[in-house]
């Protein structure tokens, strides 16, 4: 890894998942990790109740527009966090990739979104000591 890690979080349509673990690790790691978020079929925007969960927290991600994703942000990452694209993710060897298991947020009201929203804030915590003390 170079001196500043970089992290790619992808899911389907980064609109809610890996936006909130993007935003959650921006935050967390403040600038000590380069942070970068998509999703191989990206949505028009940003889960509105994603972006409510975030916002309860200060965090507003509201500005956000979901990005496909390519093989260059693949490419350029030190970490690849899946979340649910299956084999829509390209595959380079000397990658770290790690697939986290979470529930989609899409449809779902902020009620149910917040549970996501801090099982995603733990892993992110957890990945950011491991970059930064590993």
């Amino acid at each position: 890894m170079t001196d500043s890690p970089e992290v790619l979080f992808v899911c389907v349509h980064n609109a809610g998942r890996s936006q909130m673990a993007a935003a959650l690790l921006q935050h967390h790691a403040l600038g000590r990790v380069a942070v970068r978020s998509a999703g191989s079929e990206p949505e028009a925007r940003v889960n509105p109740a994603a972006a409510q969960a975030l916002a309860e927290w200060g965090l507003d991600i509201t500005a956000e527009v979901p990005a496909k994703l390519s093989t260059s942000d693949v490419e350029a990452a030190d970490v690849v966090i899946t979340m649910g694209c299956g084999d829509a993710c390209p595959i380079f060897p000397g990658k770290r990739y790690l697939d986290w298991d979470l529930d989609d947020p899409a449809g779902r009201d902020v009620e149910a979104v917040r549970p996501i929203r801090d099982d995603i804030d733990r892993r992110v915590r957890g990945l950011l000591a491991e970059l930064l003390d590993g």
